[in-house]
């Protein structure tokens, strides 16, 4: 690779208590086990020049990930399995790396490359599972599916962003709606908002006990993060 650094991408979870994190506290919490783990991290230049790392989309608070990205680079060759060791040890378990590889350092960012997200939205009560895919169809015949944010709407064309027709699953006593997302420059379509109106549409009484985005994909393959 001559000069330029190694290019490590990690895969790693984020979950229970520190799903509440923000995506800079997350940063933050990276940056220290990376310094933790002793990897040779790569700098970026100018006079405040910080860890060389990039994230993928960031999570909103409270919302939980099992495959989320980060890029690290490194300034000398460390195999792969070391560094995921030493991330593993240095890391809290609630931000565990599950897996780490190198990518071509020339490579497109995560945020270029994974444009869709798969979502699982967790309810306890509400209305009946035929009722809520009723109200699923209703929406996604609509089309149009406005937010109303901070005393401003935005609207979202559903044929767009949603990839396919979001899946509704009993599981006991609970109800879980299964996206899957594209997201945009322009901002990117919150699950909760959409499960939201899709219980208020099907007249239940259920309310959001969880949100987990379950992975990160390519759009033209689907693939996921590696």
């Amino acid at each position: 690779m001559g000069d330029l650094p190694y290019r490590l991408r990690v895969l790693y979870t984020k979950r229970d208590r520190l799903r509440f994190l923000s995506h800079l506290e997350v940063t933050r919490a990276i940056e220290r086990s990376a310094r933790r783990a002793a990897l040779p991290y790569a700098v970026t230049e100018g006079f405040h020049a910080k860890m060389r790392v990039a994230f993928g989309p960031a999570l909103p608070v409270g919302t939980a990930g099992l495959a989320e990205c980060y890029e690290l680079w490194l300034r000398e060759y460390v195999p792969a399995n070391e560094a995921l060791a030493r991330l593993q040890s240095a890391t809290p378990s609630e931000l565990e790396p599950l897996d780490a590889r190198y990518v071509g350092v020339r490579s497109r960012s995560v945020t270029a490359v994974y444009t869709l997200a798969e979502y699982a939205v967790d309810i306890e009560g509400g209305a009946p599972e035929s009722d809520c895919r009723a109200a699923v169809k209703a929406m996604i015949d609509d089309r149009i599916f406005t937010v109303e944010q901070k005393a401003k709407s935005k609207s979202f064309d559903l044929a767009s962003v949603l990839l396919k027709e979001p899946v509704v699953r009993s599981t006991g006593e609970r109800c879980a709606i299964e996206l899957m997302i594209r997201m945009g420059d322009q901002g990117s379509l919150r699950p909760e908002s959409f499960v939201k109106a899709v219980l208020e549409r099907s007249g239940g009484s259920g309310r959001i006990v969880s949100v987990t985005r379950t992975s990160l994909r390519e759009e033209e393959s689907e693939a996921r993060p590696s």
